[in-house]
């Protein structure tokens, strides 16, 4: 729902946003002149979308466990498709330049070594469905192996962690608060993994970004994520960017979602991560009827057989 509602926005200031939808309250079609989701109707899911699903399918498929390879092809194959529509929706540079290297022959275990964008978070809400955030240690090792072969980094695992710690958190039963605390402690934990890459430390910023915004006016508070959390595809800005709108929005995930939208920026990614939270949390009910039946349609989604293997998994 998230990635819907940010489809429109994606690659937009928060000033065009602004003066292309006003305040965005609902699913909209992408301008003309958007350069990534042009033509895309409204309620289209992005590569976030599609990226989680491949990687929930090589969960159920491995039994719990990613091939590395496997998952290098099968985002080839899904950019290729891509190509095909005709679609600018494509592969982020973290994810192009480890695939790009594995077309190579470069070792999947040395492909990954410079990712450092959100494309490891933003399809990671699987392993959180899928496995128990503790013990963390082998929580960890499942999330590592969803990031090996384009991120496998510091950062990249840092960033994934938090997300898939978060929606694990949701999905066991526990508040949002809960889910926030155990994204702080997996991203700690998540950058001790990985290829050093120098940069600031995501559980840091994910707890002065959720306090950063606390009992400021709504649209003040979009503002200072824009202008000190910031948007864009670096896992250490659009990860905690994700964890402020969630605590703008107290967690609720229609909002969490819309508020993602409005900001611009990646927020079809930071959409993506905050509704994955938040909707782990309040579960489907919370999710307005009509805007699901939406997601429905437009994208052709039949997403609870595949999150049935998932929880069969935990």
């Amino acid at each position: 729902m998230g990635d819907a509602l940010g489809m429109p926005t994606q690659t937009m200031s928060r000033r065009d946003v602004v003066r292309a939808y006003g305040t965005l309250t609902g699913f909209a079609p992408a301008g003309p002149d958007n350069p990534v989701s042009a033509g895309m109707p409204a309620g289209s899911v992005t590569d976030d979308t599609d990226q989680a699903v491949i990687v929930a399918r090589l969960l159920a498929e491995g039994g719990g466990h990613i091939d590395p390879l496997r998952l290098a092809h099968e985002l080839l194959d899904w950019e290729k498709e891509m190509r095909a529509k005709g679609s600018f929706d494509l592969l982020g540079p973290s994810t192009k330049a480890a695939l790009d290297a594995v077309a190579r022959g470069v070792p999947t275990e040395e492909a990954g070594r410079y990712g450092t964008t959100n494309g490891a978070a933003m399809r990671v809400t699987p392993v959180g469905i899928a496995f128990a955030a503790e013990p963390a240690g082998a929580f960890l090792d499942r999330v590592a192996e969803s990031c090996q072969v384009t991120h496998d980094t510091t950062i990249g695992i840092a960033g994934a962690a938090a997300v898939a710690a978060a929606v694990s958190t949701g999905v066991g039963g526990g508040t949002l608060e809960d889910a926030v605390t155990a994204a702080a402690g997996a991203a700690r934990a998540g950058a001790e993994r990985g290829h050093w890459i120098a940069g600031a430390d995501i559980a840091s910023r994910i707890e002065w970004a959720s306090g950063l915004v606390d009992g400021v006016p709504e649209e003040q508070a979009l503002d200072l994520v824009c202008s000190l959390v910031g948007t864009s595809v670096a896992s250490q800005e659009s990860v905690p960017a994700a964890f402020a709108v969630l605590a703008i929005a107290g967690g609720d995930p229609w909002r969490s979602c819309l508020l993602a939208a409005n900001l611009g920026g990646d927020s079809d990614t930071i959409g993506a991560i905050a509704g994955a939270v938040a909707g782990s949390v309040a579960g489907l009910r919370a999710l307005p009827g009509e805007a699901v039946d939406t997601l429905r349609t437009v994208n052709e989604l039949e997403l609870e057989p595949l999150v049935e293997r998932l929880l069969a998994l935990r």
